[in-house]
């Protein structure tokens, strides 16, 4: 007769599987990040107080699953939506009238994560709010366009958090993501101007002031009219420049007539 399975060669699927469980969950909640490093696999175990063998598991569990990706430079929680933004990105950003809808269903969705952002927030999340609005002030302050425009980005992604609706966390994340890379619009052209980072500074904190005192109707028509402005901003600018690209080819007409 062949040796019968020790209790610990039993217990080890069903562990390694709840800690892929208790790993997975940490990812859905937005603790762990898409393109986050995890600790050393050493580390991870001390701190879930689990064995390294039975952690080893779990996260080949997870990357089979393709929530996390291993290296050289160590495991990473992967980008699971970038087989949805990487191709939606290539074609949205080949059509101008994508901008406008892009505007549109920002204000239909963020409405919504702000009014259950207002009712939902957790003090540590209106804390972080604070310290955003803060951050964004002293950016402000000190004219460093790219560090307001991140603390922009970092505002809007503490409310999709404090909102609780986790489809509304991860969808509007990945959107951001986009934002950051400038499929929609050049976002750094706009921050560059003075004019439009002073009215922004003012949306931003109604938006967060809104929230952070948990008045609901408030925070939807701060984020309403936030997202209207900067959305006609963009247009007028396009079109601004649309504009001027006529112009200098009517003027250089020349150059494409016989002397």
């Amino acid at each position: 007769m062949g040796r019968e399975p020790t209790v610990e060669r039993l217990r080890t699927p069903k562990l390694a599987e709840a800690i892929a469980e208790h790993i997975e969950r940490l990812i859905l909640e937005g603790v762990l990040r898409p393109g986050e490093k995890l600790a050393s696999e050493r580390d991870l175990a001390e701190r879930l107080e689990v064995s390294r063998p039975s952690l080893r598991d779990a996260l080949e569990i997870l990357e089979r699953r393709g929530l996390l990706a291993t290296s050289r430079d160590g495991t990473r929680v992967t980008q699971f939506l970038s087989g949805l933004t990487d191709p939606l990105a290539g074609l949205l950003q080949s059509n101008e009238q994508v901008t406008a809808d892009y505007f549109e269903y920002r204000a239909a969705v963020e409405r919504t994560a702000a009014g259950l952002a207002a009712v939902r927030a957790t003090e540590p999340e209106r804390q972080a709010i604070r310290d955003c609005l803060a951050e964004m002030e002293a950016a402000h302050q000190a004219q460093e366009a790219d560090r307001e425009a991140e603390a922009d980005i970092v505002l809007h992604r503490l409310v999709y958090a404090a909102s609780h609706n986790l489809v509304i966390l991860h969808v509007m994340r990945a959107f951001s993501e986009m934002l950051r890379r400038d499929i929609f619009f050049n976002r750094t052209s706009l921050f560059t101007q003075a004019e439009f980072r002073d009215a922004l500074l003012t949306q931003h904190k109604a938006i967060g002031e809104a929230v952070v005192a948990g008045d609901r109707e408030a925070a939807e028509r701060a984020i309403y009219d936030h997202l209207k402005f900067t959305g006609d901003t963009v247009e007028r600018t396009r079109r601004d420049a649309a504009r001027v690209d006529l112009a200098v080819r009517r003027l250089n007409r020349s150059t494409l007539l016989s002397p």
